[in-house]
């Protein structure tokens, strides 16, 4: 489940804050601070931990900060070498995924935007240490703002690391929508340099963050991004496998709007298709599910991406939205029957549902292939 920056999401009760920023974390850096002489753990503790109650996600972080902030030498350089000697060992470098670090540990990244940005050099030196501990993702697009050429000359030196947690940032913290950071002031097409490079990355944490980055400029650039990638397909640098994945996973955004170049470079070309849809829920209520199946005939085998949109009955007009249902291939004169069941929560926090006239459209390989429509009742 998506959470936003303010902890809450995983069910009731559930506070990922609370779960990343507690007694026993804060005990945890106190102890890694305490290499530091003067170090005062237990008066960090005694403030911080009272202090976290009522703070999201990203404030606890900055409430972590404003209590480090007094033991601490006030001057930026000073404070950026003590910073940089209470670090934990970095992640371990043998791994190439899954290995995302302790939020606690973005702290630097917190004093660093927030002392560092007239020293941009120091400062770029010390989220270049962090990152091998916490993604500095967020905290390096300040600096992009403020001194992009210095940034992107850094940038385009980290592209080459020898650790991967430092590449994966040149595209992480680069991406043009990353969720919940702030917006950068780049031109979206100038880390495709970076990225140019990085798609050949032997490790998935890598590629992963350059699919997603691709993803966001395939809502900006959409030709550009499907030009990039058939460029780097017929390179040959990355494996086929894992450039298979890169691209499908880049492209998700645009498959599901249906883009003919998108879906041309999957191998899903436009075929005539016969489907017939039918609904076994006609009229679903609120908090219950729409039940439908569909069966897909071809006159010759052909792969098929098929995905469905729900138009939803809004106060004020209609809302659709895509959801994959299954990748496949039709053997020629042989029926392919899909069943779903869609689960109509009512109390969804991105997305109300408005009792009324609804429908389905199944759509394959790009294109609208049979529709139905359906009522939805008001939970009892």
């Amino acid at each position: 489940m998506a959470r936003g920056p303010d902890g809450k999401g995983g069910g009731a009760g559930f506070s990922l804050a609370g779960q990343l920023f507690n007694e026993g974390s804060l005990t945890d850096l106190a102890t890694e601070f305490s290499v530091l002489p003067g170090f005062d753990a237990e008066a960090f503790l005694a403030v911080c931990v009272p202090g976290l109650a009522g703070r999201g996600l990203l404030e606890r972080l900055d409430w972590i900060a404003d209590c480090l902030e007094p033991q601490l030498p006030a001057g930026f350089g000073a404070m950026a070498e003590v910073l940089e000697a209470a670090m934990p060992p970095a992640l371990d470098p043998s791994l190439n995924d899954n290995d995302f670090g302790r939020f606690i540990h973005a702290v630097p990244g917190v004093l660093a935007v927030r002392h560092g940005m007239a020293a941009p050099q120091r400062a770029l030196d010390l989220l270049h240490a962090a990152t091998r501990r916490f993604s500095m993702e967020f905290y390096i697009r300040p600096f992009l703002n403020a001194w992009p050429e210095q940034t992107l000359r850094r940038l385009d030196g980290w592209a080459e690391d020898d650790n991967y947690h430092v590449r994966r940032l040149v595209s992480e913290g680069t991406r043009p929508k990353l969720p919940w950071a702030r917006n950068i002031t780049l031109d979206p097409g100038v880390p495709l340099r970076f990225l140019d490079r990085l798609h050949a990355d032997d490790t998935r944490y890598v590629t992963r963050s350059v699919a997603n980055h691709m993803n966001d400029l395939s809502k900006i650039m959409p030709d550009r991004v499907v030009s990039h990638l058939s460029a780097w397909r017929a390179e040959g640098r990355q494996a086929p496998k894992e450039m298979d994945w890169l691209t499908r996973h880049a492209l998700r955004t645009a498959v599901k709007r249906g883009e003919r170049r998108a879906l041309d470079l999957l191998g899903f070309t436009p075929a005539p298709v016969e489907a017939a849809l039918s609904i076994t829920t006609p009229e679903p209520q609120i908090g219950t599910a729409l039940e439908f199946s569909v069966t897909l005939r071809s006159d010759v085998a052909r792969p098929v991406l098929v995905d469905y949109r729900l138009r939803f009955h809004r106060p004020k007009g209609t809302a659709e939205k895509v959801f994959k249902l299954k990748t496949a291939t039709l053997q020629a004169g042989k029926p392919l029957t899909l069943s779903k069941r869609h689960g109509l929560k009512g109390d969804a926090t991105t997305f109300r549902l408005y009792p009324g006239p609804h429908a389905v459209i199944v759509q394959v390989n790009g294109q609208d292939v049979a529709e139905a429509a359906f009522d939805v009742r008001a939970a009892a």
